[in-house]
């Protein structure tokens, strides 16, 4: 399978799971939101998020997808199957032991994670609640990711890509199923989130079943850390441990911060968030987890010519898919933020400042997706440190500058942190890549790039134009009824993205079959 096919695999089914995510966010913005049981709630969604870099997509399965993508191509389909079942006995008998510890502490957690929560008790002790319900959706999502990696190696991607439509579908469903029977809606949320991560693993395990995989956990766990191969898969998790450490310390530290700008603070951010994770998750994530079992087997196989060109392809298509959504977001954030969320007890003032802190995280958009991209170049040749090494620097930078900009800008001023971080980061991988000789930036690959900048902007430029005419002609259309401006909305969208497209094609900057090509096979 072609990268570009497997990238519009995977983010086809992402983004249906992004758009039943906007569903799910509307539905917790009407019965909980902006207030202290929304920012205790979000607190306890975010705590098991806080480690899924480590345990999930991050570390583990960053370690595990190349040596179990070689392990194919090397030893065959039942050696590498037999060290697959064995690496998912370890991270099962360590998660239990991590969850369990973290259920039993759960109060000082909670305490840490949200200082400015302390001035309310009732709002800590939520939070905690909420938490301990939470947490064991750690341990599922894991086992989940682990299996998707599986299915990733043998290039089957469309059921690791749907399983978040579970998580989504099923806190939608908690509203009419779980919430009626809880004192708040929060607990019945809660209860969905760890729902879903049953539901997920039992999904994935009927995709490994269709191609006759079946990973069985072992308990004899002395046995399986003498094994050699499992020893290398340690020496590689360790600095990505490490890395991913310094990562989720810099998002927790976020929410340490955000906690003591004030109550909504949490919540704002969390919207925010949700509305960037769109392209991030669609184009960053379906890009990275493509890549790596391909970049894996073509530098097994010693082509590094082809590496570089799939490299580069792979950057192409970040920027191609990032920056005119990151245009659109902010040129439209405010009319998106009210229509997504402003109705129950979200109000028209949450709209506004969840607005700027979109805003602020849309202009560092194409950076993350585009180190998304380059992040599997060290992973596939096993080099785990260096990354830990860009880590460590992200986390100082973000630190810095979180101190300097939260107390005169708030919120906006830790979501502009995080976007100077996601700067520094892209240069960091960039000069790391062609310091060592991976790859570097092609003349043609600058001059495309340049391209897609440019028709990005006139893009943006004409989207203002249209929505200042409407404006004109029909006042303050945010005033209107939901369906009108969902109209308005998607016209100002469908307006934008097609100018992008004739420009795209104008310019050689779209190969109509690269697109063409999706449709004459099914992934």
């Amino acid at each position: 399978m072609s990268l570009f096919k497997s990238i519009a695999t995977f983010g086809s089914y992402t983004m249906i799971s992004r758009l039943t995510g906007f569903v799910r966010d509307m539905v917790l913005a009407d019965f909980l939101g902006a207030g202290a049981a929304s920012d205790a709630f979000f607190v306890s969604f975010k705590l098991p998020n806080l480690f899924r870099s480590l345990f999930a997509e991050g570390a583990f399965t960053s370690a595990f997808v190349p040596l179990f993508s070689q392990k194919l191509v090397s030893e065959g389909r039942k050696k590498s199957l037999f060290f697959a079942s064995e690496a998912l006995s370890i991270l099962f008998f360590f998660l239990m032991i991590f969850v369990l510890i973290f259920e039993l502490l759960m109060p000082y957690v909670v305490t840490i994670l949200a200082p400015g929560f302390i001035r309310d008790p009732e709002k800590i002790k939520l939070a905690t609640e909420l938490c301990r319900i939470t947490f064991p959706f750690l341990l599922f999502i894991s086992i989940v990711s682990f299996q998707a990696g599986v299915l990733n190696a043998f290039e089957r991607f469309a059921a690791p890509a749907s399983a978040p439509i579970i998580l989504n579908l099923t806190m939608i469903l908690s509203a009419f199923v779980i919430v009626p029977f809880m004192p708040i809606p929060a607990y019945g949320f809660a209860c969905g989130i760890t729902l879903a991560g049953i539901f997920e693993i039992l999904w994935l395990r009927y995709a490994l079943s269709k191609i006759d995989i079946r990973l069985r956990p072992y308990m004899q766990i002395k046995k399986i850390l003498k094994n050699p191969e499992i020893k290398t898969l340690f020496k590689r998790i360790a600095p990505g441990v490490v890395g991913a450490g310094i990562y989720q310390i810099n998002m927790a530290l976020d929410t340490i911060l955000v906690s003591l700008v004030g109550t909504g603070a949490i919540s704002w951010l969390y919207f925010a968030n949700r509305l960037q994770q769109l392209p991030l998750g669609v184009v960053g994530a379906a890009i990275s987890v493509a890549l790596l079992p391909i970049l894996s087997k073509q530098l097994k196989s010693g082509d590094l010519t082809q590496s570089r060109q799939t490299q580069d392809k792979a950057v192409e298509y970040a920027v191609l898919l990032s920056f005119p959504a990151a245009v659109l977001m902010i040129v439209l954030a405010r009319p998106m933020i009210n229509i997504l969320f402003e109705h129950g007890k979200f109000l028209s003032s949450d709209t506004l400042k969840t607005a700027n802190a979109l805003i602020a995280y849309a202009v560092g958009l194409p950076c993350y997706v585009v180190v998304k991209a380059l992040m599997p170049n060290f992973f596939a040749r096993g080099d785990t440190k260096t990354p830990v090494q860009f880590s460590a620097v992200v986390f100082a930078v973000n630190l810095c500058f979180n101190l300097i900009l939260m107390k005169p800008f708030g919120h906006i001023g830790i979501a502009v942190a995080t976007t100077i971080s996601a700067f520094v980061s892209l240069f960091q991988y960039i000069y790391g890549l062609q310091k060592r000789g991976f790859w570097s930036f092609s003349k043609a690959l600058i001059l495309k790039i340049g391209k897609i900048i440019t028709i990005s902007l006139l893009m943006g430029i004409a989207v203002i134009a249209l929505e200042s005419a409407i404006t004109h002609l029909f006042g303050d259309w945010l005033l209107f009824n939901f369906l009108l401006k969902l109209v308005i909305l998607g016209t100002l969208g469908g307006f934008g993205i097609t100018t992008f497209l004739i420009f795209a094609f104008i310019c050689h900057i779209l190969d109509i079959n690269d697109i063409l090509k999706i449709f004459k096979k099914k992934a």
